[in-house]
């Protein structure tokens, strides 16, 4: 199996842990995606995921390549997959985009150390 493809993997699955999104079921691709090195698609009603790596990444581009970098960026679109489903759909009530909202600011809170006070 291709070594970015299992970093890509591992790296995903430390930041979904990370973020609190371990109630999501997700499944990882390596195939040619158009236009990008990775992307993701999420499932809400069932909790899945699908993270997917460019398997077809031209030689002269892959030099900008950052599996770690790629990781992360999926793993936050993970992270705030929720919101961006209630956001775009016109049935979502005003509450059900507050709930998904205040959902991410709470892991955000875990996430981001407190500032030290200057007395």
């Amino acid at each position: 199996m291709n070594k970015d493809f299992l970093k890509f993997q591992r790296v995903f699955t430390q930041y979904q842990k990370l973020f609190g999104l371990t109630g999501y079921k997700v499944y990882f691709k390596h195939e040619p995606i158009e236009g990008s090195y990775a992307n993701l698609t999420s499932a809400h009603p069932c909790m899945t995921a699908t993270a997917r790596l460019n398997s077809e990444v031209p030689d002269t581009a892959k030099a900008n390549i950052n599996i770690h970098s790629n990781s992360k960026h999926e793993a936050i679109h993970l992270l705030l997959a929720r919101l961006e489903d209630r956001a775009v759909n016109r049935w979502a009530t005003h509450d059900e985009v507050t709930e998904a909202v205040e959902e991410i600011v709470y892991k955000l809170e875990t996430l981001i150390p407190d500032l030290k006070e200057n007395k």
